[in-house]
């Protein structure tokens, strides 16, 4: 299949000819489907903490911050021009010949844009640019000066905002300054994901950006650690070449550039979790870039991270005093019993039906591998309608159900069944993530082997007016944490507040 030219390519690319094969092979037989079996709710595979517990949990995770290293992990690679795509028809479409105000009433997202426009974090910026580099910007008509700005934000000469990710676009003004995405989560760093005063921070973006986060990085950085007397550890990533896939075209044949070059393709969000895997903490939080409120906001929102991270740590501890129990050949069947409920009842984890006739070894073994992996406690939100993933029971081709988060392209609509357990799904997931990632020695797991490789996402795209078929790695929170003991816990939907389009910043929660 592969030429000599492609051979080389292929490993100039850091990829072995075996890896680009299989790559081929899993996009032809085609996407497999998560199997749901239901979908968690409260009471059964999702936890409510009331007021009480909500509190202890907070101040156990409070006691032990300072014993522990913390980071908070974001994955801040996407670009802002989703945000803009309305603007951009708006300027490829109008010609002038009606008012703008007649233009809009068909337009939604233009209305709104343009009934919040002075709201926005970066109206003043923009306005300013627009008239420098006009002398007779406040000659014109509203209309041609509402043109002039929208260019000014768009041009890739001018400001360029479609470019830039959204880490680094004005998201938030306040009385002193307009704070990015990226400012924002150093502060909210400050209120849960520090140690001794020293907040670790880690951001994956794009090569093309890493340039500009660095600079961003030092422009913040001294007045940020004077104001909050917290030192920033701060450290970037791109995603790694080598796990970029092949496109093939729609019948199956290799897609090739106009050069005759085979095509490789990003691989989604989840070749994250080989960034995910080089850092080394006890506990790791993973937060999105977008999903970042106003400061004073946040105060009440961050409460609920501390509640997941004293979550995690209780049932941590827990399941290390039973490994260390489990090493014991002279443990007892009852304790053995008990741990057995834990990992029934505390980590949702289901025992398969030969469990029972077990010897005592085989239990103890069984158990072990249970309970010795990463692990996770994932916030959850009330579904109101939000496009995207949620946590269901799944059931493997062993037939053994546990916890996942499943997103809807896993899903198969056109099964019956299978629609009429997503669509009655009452819990979102948001991404409000918490990790253990070491074992109870003390050593970091290798997190690429809890990949379930299975739950890769087979997707259609255009290329030039070629459509191809393009294969993404198993989702860095759900298939690439498929094999993780995963724990639920109900949040308010309130710490739910991504910034997907440019309107979401006229939301309070994006207004001091």
């Amino acid at each position: 299949m592969f030429t000599e030219k492609d051979i080389q390519q292929i490993q100039a690319h850091g990829v072995s000819v075996e890896t680009v094969q299989a790559q081929i092979e899993t996009i032809q037989s085609g996407m497999v489907y998560s199997h749901l079996v239901e979908a968690a709710h409260i009471g059964n595979g999702i936890l409510r903490c009331d007021e009480k517990q909500q509190v202890d949990l907070m101040q156990l995770f409070d006691n032990e911050r300072n014993t522990l290293k913390i980071i908070k992990f974001v994955p801040a690679s996407g670009a802002a021009t989703r945000m803009f795509q309305f603007l951009f028809q708006f300027l490829n479409d109008y010609d002038g010949s009606k008012p703008i105000a007649a233009y809009s009433e068909s337009n939604t997202e233009l209305s709104v844009f343009l009934n919040g426009l002075e709201k926005f974090p970066f109206y003043e910026i923009v306005r300013t640019e627009t008239a420098q580099s006009n002398p007779n910007f406040y000659m014109l008509s509203e209309d041609q000066q509402l043109v002039g700005l929208v260019k000014t934000m768009l041009g890739s000469n001018q400001m360029n905002y479609g470019f830039y990710p959204k880490g680094l676009l004005p998201f938030h003004k306040y009385k002193t300054h307009v704070a990015t995405a990226f400012e924002e989560h150093l502060m909210e760093a400050t209120l849960y994901a520090t140690s001794n005063n020293m907040a670790h921070l880690h951001f994956t973006v794009s090569e093309m950006h890493k340039e500009l986060f660095r600079q961003e990085y030092e422009r913040v950085k001294q007045y940020l650690e004077k104001a909050t007397q917290t030192t920033f550890n701060v450290s970037f990533s791109c995603q790694n070449k080598a796990t970029d896939t092949i496109a093939i075209t729609s019948n199956n044949a290799l897609y090739r550039n106009e050069d005759d070059l085979l095509v490789f393709r990003p691989s989604g969000h989840g070749a994250l979790i080989d960034n995910l895997n080089a850092l080394h903490a006890d506990i790791i939080f993973i937060k999105n870039i977008d999903n970042i409120v106003v400061f004073e906001q946040n105060k009440l929102a961050c409460n609920y991270k501390k509640m997941l991270a004293g979550v995690l740590i209780k049932l941590k501890t827990q399941a290390f005093k039973y490994l260390h129990r489990l090493d014991d050949a002279a443990i007892l069947e009852d304790e053995i019993h008990n741990i057995a409920l834990f990992v029934i009842n505390r980590l949702h984890a289901n025992l398969e039906d030969a469990y029972e006739n077990f010897t005592i070894k085989e239990k103890r073994r069984y158990l072990h591998a249970k309970l010795n992996r990463p692990i996770r406690v994932c916030g959850m939100v009330k579904n109101e309608g939000e496009p995207g993933g949620g946590p269901f029971w799944v059931q493997n081709t062993n037939g053994n159900c546990s916890l996942q988060i499943v997103e809807f392209a896993q899903i198969d609509f056109e099964n019956e069944e299978q629609n009429a357990i997503a669509k009655n799904a009452h819990y979102f997931n948001p991404t409000d993530l918490v990790c253990g990632v070491k074992n109870y020695k003390g050593e970091k797991f290798d997190l690429t082997q809890y990949v379930d490789p299975k739950a890769a996402f087979i997707t259609l795209k255009s290329q030039n007016g070629v459509e191809i078929k393009a294969l993404e790695l198993p989702g860095l929170w759900n298939g690439s944490m498929a094999h993780w003991n995963s724990i639920f816990v109900e949040i308010p939907v309130s710490t739910f507040n991504p910034v997907k389009t440019v309107n979401d910043l006229l939301k309070a929660a994006h207004q001091a």
